[in-house]
């Protein structure tokens, strides 16, 4: 016998073992089979039986890449999708043409909401197997998913990108953007940005003496209060319910607004606030705490409420260093005429309790 030569006999007893654990596993293997036909009570054994027969590490890379298949069918129905898709790539890594571990690969994919996964094993499937139709039903329905998803995702995207720009356009203003206040009045009502890139606001207006409100729809910024109030209180506009002694006139009307009515919120939280109410709502956004505005420190001056001068702009008013837009532009209106009017001034009245979010 030459040197280094393994003896015949030696040869012959691996021989044995190499054939005892490919039957073993090939055993293991259809036992597997049976345990899935017997039902769900068995699925745990089946998913043992391939398991061990993979591990003998004696089958060749086809018969190998069909255990990990049937395990990951086993995975599929028991619910364990990422399982059942690691599976199904482990069978493909060892045959590439595995036609059911590409389909299994696929459902685990489209459970996962992984579609444009799920998509590119239906398209190899089919391009292995043409005429498989359970191929073309999945691929069918996660093509119809997926044309679902993608036009999703570009409305979120463009939602995304309008709040965007509304930002943008709120820091170069120089506004100051807090919590929104009084949400069961204003609800979701968001600035909007013509083409002109022109900000028009919803704008509440309080009658601070009876706490009842009226809205200005579309307020733009480049318009005067005074304006808006000649139409409020015309001669042929309704008089309020509640004013019954007529103090509520054109020439007797006052507007103020509350300096620093609200905390300050970082362009990540203006984000998720214009957000609300669109197909962008749970976005992922960056949620700086720190990424205040410039000019944050604002100062309530010595009054905490201010007298707006009606021959001004909206956004010259909304551009004060004591204004903070609280969600949407608020403004108080009183009447010189009402004895209400001594009490707020002497700064004696504070607004309810509905005051924030």
């Amino acid at each position: 016998m030459e040197n280094g030569a393994q003896p015949t006999s030696e040869i012959i007893d691996l021989e044995a073992i190499q054939a005892l654990k490919e039957s073993a596993a090939l055993e293991l293997k259809e036992q597997g089979n049976q345990y899935v036909k017997m039902g769900k009570k068995h699925y745990s054994d089946a998913v043992d039986c391939y398991t061990r027969a993979i591990n003998q590490k004696v089958l060749t890379n086809s018969e190998n890449s069909v255990l990990y298949s049937n395990r990951a069918h086993v995975n599929l129905l028991l619910g364990n999708y990422r399982r059942a898709l690691t599976d199904s790539e482990e069978a493909l890594k060892l045959c590439a043409n595995n036609v059911k571990a590409l389909y299994r690969a696929a459902k685990a994919s489209l459970s996962l909401n992984l579609l444009t996964e799920a998509k590119s094993f239906t398209k190899r499937g089919l391009e292995h197997d043409p005429g498989n139709e359970e191929m073309r039903k999945l691929a069918s329905k996660i093509n119809s998913l997926k044309i679902e998803q993608d036009k999703h995702e570009t409305e979120v995207s463009k939602a995304v990108a309008e709040a965007k720009t509304i930002l943008s356009a709120i820091e170069e203003r120089g506004f100051k953007f807090g919590k929104a206040m009084f949400r069961e009045l204003t609800g979701l009502r968001k600035p909007v940005l013509d083409k002109n890139n022109i900000f028009h606001w919803p704008v509440l207006i309080l009658y601070a003496e009876a706490m009842s409100s009226d809205f200005i729809e579309d307020f733009c910024e480049m318009d005067m209060f005074s304006a808006h109030l000649d139409m409020m209180f015309s001669e042929s506009a309704p008089s309020l319910p509640w004013d019954s002694e007529n103090h509520y006139t054109r020439e007797a009307i006052e507007l103020y607004y509350e300096a620093g009515s609200t905390n300050l919120l970082s362009k990540s939280e203006i984000l998720h606030y214009l957000l609300e109410g669109t197909v962008g709502a749970c976005s992922e956004i960056n949620n700086d705490k720190k990424d205040k505005f410039v000019g944050s420190n604002h100062g309530k001056g010595s009054s905490k409420w201010v007298k707006v001068n009606e021959k001004h702009k909206l956004s010259d008013i909304l551009k004060e260093p004591n204004f903070v837009i609280p969600g949407i532009p608020v403004f108080y209106v009183v009447s010189k005429r009402s004895a209400f009017y001594k009490e707020f001034k002497a700064g004696k009245w504070t607004v309810p309790s509905l005051h924030s979010e």
